[in-house]
């Protein structure tokens, strides 16, 4: 278990927002985040890799307290891509992606030849080294993720967590992140976790799905034994059924389209 979170409350202006959460991912598992909107998701995200602190509860990164240990040292251990990020100055793309390196650099350490390549292999990984010196303001929507993600990975974490990383992509671009989000966990042993709105991706991309409702997981296993029709109704009001695609064979979800109704 690289992170374990157990019975792990959080307040938000003294309003409870994780109710006595139970986590985990594992080396080179897939796991989605999935709920409606104001679940908890992202502050789960946040809690179990440090980014807020003050949580009530237990959280282990690769088997020790994370209050234990200092920033700089979970940044070298837990990359974040956040669910916006502002790229305003006109820094290349492999300038961003050196960024990512600053973990493992004293203050005032310059780069090195292997911190280079790492953010080569980096770009790489993304299939955007023909970016490597594209201004990052001249970008595309998809493009930018992909040179976010690649600044993540070139911190050589063991953990990656996504927050909603196709948010506001096309297609195309969300199937390139979330299939290269899975290539990190199967083909590089990282575990990874993400925050993932549309379900049926969710359930075709994803080892595993956490389904949270009103900051507790009522649910968590493989994708088929989650989206139950039963599920379904419960956390988000709709009926729906998954089936196995006949173009791959793997799990899609159909939902009817008149059967939305009042959440409780």
């Amino acid at each position: 278990m690289l992170i374990h979170a157990r019975n792990v409350h959080y307040e938000l202006g003294g309003t409870p927002v994780l109710d006595g959460v139970d986590f985990g991912v594992r080396e080179g598992e897939f796991v989605g985040l999935i709920g409606p909107n104001g679940a908890g998701k992202s502050t789960l995200l946040k809690v179990i890799g440090g980014l807020w602190t003050g949580a009530k509860g237990d959280i282990e990164l690769l088997g020790k307290p994370l209050k234990t240990y200092r920033p700089r040292d979970v940044a070298r251990l837990v990359a974040h891509v956040p669910q916006v990020t502002q790229l305003e100055f006109a820094f290349s793309a492999r300038d961003v992606v050196l960024m990512g390196r600053s973990p493992h650099l004293s203050r005032f350490q310059i780069e090195t030849a292997r911190d280079r390549e790492i953010v080569d292999r980096a770009l790489q990984a993304v299939n955007a080294a023909h970016l490597a010196e594209r201004l990052v303001t001249t970008l595309s929507g998809g493009e930018r993720q992909r040179v976010i993600i690649a600044r993540a990975l070139a911190q050589e974490p063991r953990v990656l967590l996504l927050d909603e990383p196709t948010s506001n992509l096309d297609v195309r671009h969300q199937i390139e992140v979330l299939a290269l989000a899975r290539a990190q966990a199967h083909r590089h042993g990282l575990g990874v976790v993400a925050a993932i709105h549309d379900l049926g991706q969710a359930a075709r991309y994803c080892d595993r799905l956490a389904l949270i409702l009103h900051g507790r997981i009522i649910a968590d296993g493989p994708p088929e034994a989650v989206l139950t029709p039963e599920r379904l109704r419960q956390a988000f009001g709709v009926e729906g059924q998954l089936y196995a695609d006949p173009l791959t064979g793997e799990p899609a979800l159909s939902l009817a389209s008149d059967s939305v109704r009042p959440l409780r």
